[in-house]
């Protein structure tokens, strides 16, 4: 699957890797209701060329997953800053 570094000059490796933990970062740096995203641009890092859509819960169900999730958050990582500010389009 990965056959395509086989034949990359040790610069074009770095640059690579260089590439692919700008874009770890900026996922991992996402926060507030940027968490929520479906984040397609971290897939687009890879090689092969895939768009996949997402299978879609059902509002109840993906109201409980918002939940479970936040919850989590609060188990995680307790001492986190919060934040009341609204969702702005």
């Amino acid at each position: 699957m990965d056959t395509d570094l086989d034949t990359r000059s040790r610069e074009e490796l770095i640059a690579e890797v260089q590439r692919l933990r700008d874009g770890i970062r900026r996922h991992r740096d996402c926060s507030s209701h940027e968490l929520c995203w479906h984040h397609p641009e971290l897939w687009a890092l890879l090689p092969e060329a895939s768009d996949p859509l997402p299978v879609v819960p059902d509002w109840p169900q993906f109201l409980s997953g918002c939940i479970r999730y936040r919850e989590s958050l609060d188990r995680q990582l307790p001492g986190a800053p919060r934040s009341s500010r609204p969702y702005e389009e």
